[in-house]
């Protein structure tokens, strides 16, 4: 650094400390949020600090300087490990075989019962995408019962609420028989996980729709002075332990199974945490799979994320995905169509 001025020795500074972090995010998917919670936040801003250390690498490069050396080592080492970070689609499909099953996730914010959106439409909206995408399941987040969202297509459900005003939950509607269904009740929480087991002609196949603890961000968390930030990661810290609790449930309950399983889910939390590798194991991620560009289901705080998966048992053959642009809710629908 002796031939940086001294401006340019505290950009290195800052590059160096904006690096440092986000090879930090890489121990992230391997340390339980139980013991490092605060480590955990890192999982919601890999794709920030990634563009940063993108725009440092560009600048030491205009400069020709060596300094460049730095960002571009991280940036290849995290791009190997994060590899669902961003998808090019230069393939083709697989071709399909003789079982198919087309799934859809949607987190729905309750049918927009409170008008987060100004359009009393939504509803209709939502149950016309659905329609339009035909999936022969689809698993609802955030769900309320609403007369106006026809789901008759489907006569086969499995809906758990929360007894509470207004009655929310989750549900999951098939085309074809439910043989089993359950919830497995998330403790001293209005998040939860629930499954079905379907019979398609001669499989029975499990499908679990999964909510794990919200990240308790609310409206006066917007402005970002010291002490409204200190309660803000100390709540999604909290969280994230949660998640991780919520998780080995799962675990354990999917254990008890040995039908082929599909995973729908809204994990609240990212494809570079903790609670994501434990619950992905072996099984694929539609999107890491068919999906394209950055695959961004909700915005946080302008940071587009990847909290919404369809994860599949490796049997299935992932033959399409699609992340949904309607803007319905706070979250964007995905749908994947698999085959075995």
């Amino acid at each position: 650094m002796k031939k940086l001025g001294l401006i340019d020795k505290f950009i290195f500074l800052i590059n160096s400390v904006f690096a440092l972090c986000l090879l930090l995010s890489l121990l992230v998917p391997y340390i339980p949020p139980q013991k490092f919670p605060f480590l955990a936040l890192l999982s919601l801003v890999v794709s920030p600090l990634f563009l940063i250390n993108v725009l440092f690498f560009l600048f030491w490069l205009l400069r020709v300087k060596r300094q460049l050396l730095l960002s571009l080592i991280v940036l290849i080492v995290c791009a190997v490990q994060f590899n669902s970070f961003y998808r090019f689609d230069f393939g083709e499909a697989p071709s399909l075989k003789e079982n198919q099953l087309k799934v859809m996730n949607y987190n729905v914010r309750l049918f927009n019962i409170y008008d987060w959106i100004n359009d009393k439409t939504i509803p209709k909206q939502i149950a016309q995408l659905i329609a339009d995408s035909n999936p022969d399941v689809v698993s609802f987040q955030e769900y309320s019962g609403n007369e106006y969202v026809n789901l008759d297509a489907y006569p086969h459900s499995f809906i758990h609420l929360v007894k509470q005003k207004p009655e929310f939950g989750q549900a999951i509607y098939s085309k074809y028989p439910i043989l089993n269904k359950g919830s497995l009740g998330f403790k001293d929480t209005s998040n939860n996980a629930i499954y079905i087991d379907i019979l398609k002609d001669n499989d029975t196949i499990r499908i679990y729709n999964i909510h794990l603890e919200s990240m308790q961000v609310h409206e006066n968390d917007v402005d970002f002075d010291q002490e409204t930030s200190k309660r803000l990661m100390r709540r999604m810290a909290q969280s994230f332990q949660k998640q991780q609790s919520q998780a080995e449930v799962i675990l354990k309950h999917s254990e008890t199974t040995n039908h082929k399983t599909i995973i729908m889910a809204d994990l609240n939390n990212t494809a570079f945490s903790y609670v994501y590798r434990k619950i992905k194991g072996t099984k694929k991620d539609a999107f890491a799979e068919r999906g394209k560009g950055l695959g961004s289901t909700f915005v946080f705080k302008k940071i587009p994320l990847r909290i919404d998966f369809i994860l599949t048992d490796r049997a299935f053959t992932i033959n399409d995905f699609k992340t949904h642009s309607e803007g319905l809710s706070d979250h964007f629908a995905i749908s994947s169509v698999l085959s075995w």
